[in-house]
């Protein structure tokens, strides 16, 4: 009996696929941005518009301009991707996978 060898020797050896990380990283797109979506909606009913009239307000998003910044780059990467993805998706569905390589026999 051979017990050095391993548990699963299908992991070492497989190689991730781009049309097995796309869908991935298309679903953790779409949660980081409907989960925004929810905080700002969330944070504007409990804030409300009375917030803007306090200058407590606008010296906090003063200082802290560059988080926000950040953050905003960061949404709109996330928002390009996964609109990008969704439209390569909706071809490569609706082309006959003209965008996928196919092999030729020799």
């Amino acid at each position: 009996m051979n017990i050095l060898r391993p548990l699963s020797p299908h992991l070492p050896i497989y190689k991730p696929q781009l049309t097995s990380t796309f869908p991935i990283s298309h679903r953790i797109s779409g949660a980081f941005l409907a989960t925004n979506v929810v905080v700002f909606y969330l944070l504007c009913l409990k804030i409300g518009l009375i917030c803007f009239t306090y200058e407590n307000f606008y010296q906090f998003l003063f200082y802290s301009s560059k988080l926000i910044l950040i953050s905003v780059e960061i949404t709109a990467l996330a928002l390009s991707y996964h609109l990008y993805n969704g439209v390569r998706h909706l071809l490569t569905d609706f082309s006959g996978f003209l965008f996928l390589g196919r092999k030729r026999l020799k």
